[in-house]
Formats: C-alpha cells, structure tokens, sequence
C-alpha cells in the first residue's frame, strides 16, 4: 500500500461509523466491504488527503488512481479513487490517456455506483473535449458485450443539456432497446429523462416513434406532465 493509500484509509477510518457499514454493504449488494462512511463526510476527508499529497504529473495520478482502485479492500477506497479522478488539482490530466483507466474502472467495477460517476463525469468530459474521437467510441460502446460500456455510452452525455448530440444520444440506445436488463432499461430511461429537461417534445416524439414501453418509458417522462 502506497502512502497515499495509507493516508487514504486512515482518513475514512477516522470518519467511519462501523455500525452502518453491514447496511451500506447490503443495500449495494456489495462483496467487498464498507467502512461506514457516509458521502459527506467521505468526500470531505478525501479532500484535505488529495490536498495534502498532491501528484506531479499526469502518469503518476494515473497510476495511483489504478494502484488504488486495484488495492482497495474497502468499497469507499474504491470510491476514493473515483474521487481522485475528478479532484481539481488534476483538470488538465483528463485527455484521452485517461481513457484505459477509465475504462478498467468501469469494467472491472461493473456496479451502478461506480459507473454512473464515471460515465457522466469522466467519460462525458472526454466526449464533451474530444469529440471526434469520443463519439465512434462510444458508438462502439453502445453495442459492446460488456454491459457497463453500454449503460456508460448511453449515460455519458447526461449533463449536456441543450448541447446534446441526440443523433449519438439515439445512435447508443437504439442498439439497446430490446435488452430486458434493467441497468439498461434504466439506463434509457434516464438519459432520455435528462433529455427531456431541455426539450420535452422532442423526447416524448421519441418516446412514442421508437415505441419505448416499460420502465424506460416511465422514467424518461416521469417529469413530464401526462397527456
């Protein structure tokens, strides 16, 4: 265990309230052990450590981050690392190099409360910076056996708002819509429902052309008056 891991594990320990953490486990029908650390007091740990031990260069945060995802005996170690990804100090790191961590992330995490951070806040930040590379990417993604790709590639242009590209929003869940996975199903349905904040009509038509049913119908309109 490197020294940031140490001081990682020490500051959440410090924070932790065992008692909870058979309740987080069950709740995220978790194999690997929780601490018992709530989000707040998670992320307000984590900052002052990342602060503290701040990494010099790209390479490097790449490789702490994997060595702590990797190593992580605890699932808040994990989300440390998810953490550390997006931490302020390391901006100008995301570019297309991050891309295979992020991608081991998402694979080998393969749970809900990894891959919707990764996908909305990671992935679609490289979308958002590189576009000419990210979207075939994520295009191939949409249509990938692993289903976290798929659920990354429809989710990741979830905070896009007006500047959506619908046509690769409808390319990455069209290829999906006979999936009777619910992570999928959910999946459609909330991107849509995000959608649907800046252009309702435009996602109801959608809704109703591609004959979206069940539970991806009733979360993309869900915020949507009915009629």
């Amino acid at each position: 265990m490197d020294t940031l891991h140490k001081a990682v594990r020490l500051a959440l320990t410090e924070v932790a309230d065992p008692g909870k953490a058979p309740t987080m486990q069950a709740y995220m029908k978790s194999d690997m052990p929780f601490l018992g650390v709530q989000a707040a007091p998670r992320r307000t740990a984590l900052r002052r450590v990342f602060a503290e031990q701040p990494i010099e260069n790209a390479p490097e945060w790449r490789r702490t981050v994997l060595s702590l995802w990797r190593d992580a005996e605890y699932r808040e170690e994990r989300y440390a690392a998810i953490e550390l990804t997006g931490f302020r100090l390391y901006r100008e790191f995301q570019t297309l190099q991050a891309l295979p961590m992020y991608e081991e992330m998402i694979v080998t995490g393969a749970w809900w409360d990894y891959v919707d951070e990764l996908a909305v806040h990671r992935v679609g930040g490289l979308l958002a910076s590189f576009p000419d590379t990210m979207r075939p990417l994520m295009l191939k993604w949409a249509r990938d056996g692993d289903l976290w790709k798929r659920r990354t590639a429809i989710l990741c242009q979830n905070r896009f708002k007006s500047a959506t590209d619908t046509g690769l929003l409808y390319a990455c869940i069209e290829p999906n819509l006979s999936d009777n996975d619910f992570f999928t199903r959910k999946a459609i349905g909330w991107a849509l429902r995000e959608y649907a904040k800046t252009d309702p009509q435009a996602t109801v038509r959608y809704v109703d052309h591609m004959g979206i049913s069940g539970l991806s119908r009733r979360e993309a309109l869900k915020n949507l008056p009915a009629g």
